[in-house]
């Protein structure tokens, strides 16, 4: 089977911080993976010190977008779409009544273009995103919403006729960040006398929430390197002392070197997750 992977994005980075190993992992098996991103990232804050000046943030879609192209590569996408909508930024912002955000486009036009790219592209499985219990950013909410009624809608022949013949995509995935790896990357810093960056993501999931969403685990032991290197192409997003490689990578590896993810939906002719392979996203197709 000739295997294609769609990765649908909010922003440039969430691509490198959401799954960018699992991306790896099946490029490198000879996987086609192609990426979307919604919007250009416009109002992302400049959390690099070494970025934070004048010039960079009056011409920060841009260099954004030139970032996006290095990451991009990295990962191993062959293509990216870029939808070309704004940035939506955070909820009652000025950014999110602006009638060109993401989040205020008339939804049959942004659900076209949805469709468009996975008739073209035709891939077996997507990644989108969950309903982001825990960062409710607009944007991200209308990927989740999006992503799921592109789906069905892209397998329906009379829809978006001019959007080209029907495609049947068989799994949409959403990945995840578990209460179990938080928990157990957190203790394995504390336990190594580590300060750990994860109590405070702790702190917004209830300690008696269980990963019973957690569908399928890929397996990055071999990739994470190449996805921190694509986190760190986002240099006006990301401190290179920061939030992300605050966990050495050997303790990564060591101590849960999977990425999450949870099944939100299938036309594969199964129920559930009957006959999902516990860490392969293809698995049985």
């Amino acid at each position: 089977m000739d295997r294609r992977l769609l990765a649908i994005h909010a922003h440039p980075d969430d691509e490198s911080s959401k799954g960018a190993g699992t991306v790896i992992h099946y490029s490198d098996l000879g996987v086609r993976c192609t990426l979307v991103v919604a919007t250009g990232g416009e109002e992302g804050d400049i959390l690099n010190p070494a970025m934070d000046r004048p010039e960079v943030a009056a011409n920060l879609r841009a260099i954004r977008m030139e970032e996006l192209d290095k990451a991009a590569a990295i990962l191993g996408y062959t293509e990216i779409y870029r939808l070309g909508y704004r940035d939506s930024g955070m909820p009652d912002s000025e950014a999110n009544h602006r009638p060109d955000a993401f989040t205020n486009i008339e939804e049959e036009v942004a659900l076209a273009a949805m469709v468009s790219v996975i008739r073209t592209v035709r891939p077996q499985v997507i990644l989108g995103y969950d309903d982001h219990e825990y960062y409710p950013h607009p944007d991200h909410l209308r990927v989740h919403d999006l992503a799921l009624k592109a789906l069905h809608a892209a397998a329906d022949p009379d829809r978006y006729p001019a959007a080209g013949p029907p495609w049947r995509v068989d799994r949409l995935f959403a990945p995840v960040f578990s209460r179990d790896r938080l928990v157990k990357l957190h203790e394995a810093m504390v336990a190594r006398d580590l300060e750990s960056p994860l109590g405070r993501w702790l702190e917004r999931i209830p300690e008696d929430a269980d990963d019973s969403h957690v569908d399928v685990r890929v397996p990055i032991a071999s990739t994470l390197s190449r996805a921190r290197d694509a986190l760190r192409a986002h240099a006006t997003q990301v401190d290179p002392d920061g939030f992300w490689f605050q966990i050495p990578e050997d303790v990564v590896i060591e101590v849960y070197p999977w990425e999450d993810f949870t099944l939100l939906e299938r036309t594969d002719g199964l129920e559930g997750t009957d006959g999902l392979d516990p860490h392969d996203l293809f698995g049985g197709l």
